[in-house]
């Protein structure tokens, strides 16, 4: 890969939703400036399956450069390693937990903490509901480190008459905040 690319991480855990983190990975698929990292957990890969009746091998060609969970001396788990951030699409209670308390327990959690402490962007899409205290505060604290919590709740306003449109809109938000180009994924408001 040329190193003169833009790098961003996409990490996908077990929770439901897994369209999203594949939906990010095709769109930067498209775009030549840019070099997707991805790291998916085994519980991801079962949810990948079920949901999508996607395997491994088809989600890793997908993206540039794979890194395994437990690979805790990939790239992606030093700050020497410049990247743009991290995105967790999506992301679990689990996940989110070991995030707002600093447990590097695997490379989702790691890269995560990597980009944090370099002041990187880390997007976060936690999956679950209803919420409980736990959940609540954990993102207020991933929120404090300087996390973005962007659960993939679809937009009614721009009136989206499929699952696929609403998947893009919450893709096209998230990556827009990295500056990727997200033409044709959604409409901004423009007011009434």
């Amino acid at each position: 890969m040329n190193s003169q690319k833009k790098r961003l991480v996409i990490a996908m855990t077990g929770a439901t939703g897994a369209i999203y983190g594949v939906r990010m990975l095709q769109v930067l698929q498209q775009q030549e400036e840019w070099e997707s990292h991805l790291v998916i957990s085994s519980a991801g890969l079962v949810n990948l399956s079920y949901e999508l009746e996607m395997s491994r091998s088809e989600l890793y060609a997908l993206a540039d450069i794979t890194h395994g969970i437990n690979d805790i001396a990939a790239t992606i788990a030093s700050g020497s390693f410049q990247t743009e951030g991290v995105i967790i699409a999506p992301c679990s209670m689990k996940t989110l937990a070991a995030i707002a308390h600093g447990f590097g327990d695997n490379l989702i959690s790691r890269s995560a903490d990597v980009a944090l402490k370099e002041r990187r962007r880390v997007v976060i899409m936690p999956r679950e509901t209803p919420l409980n205290l736990a959940h609540i505060r954990n993102m207020a604290s991933a929120t404090e480190m300087g996390a973005i919590i962007f659960p993939p709740m679809p937009a009614f306003y721009n009136k989206s008459n499929s699952i696929s449109a609403m998947v893009d809109e919450g893709v096209g938000r998230v990556l827009s905040m990295f500056a990727v180009n997200v033409e044709g994924l959604f409409t901004p408001w423009e007011g009434l």
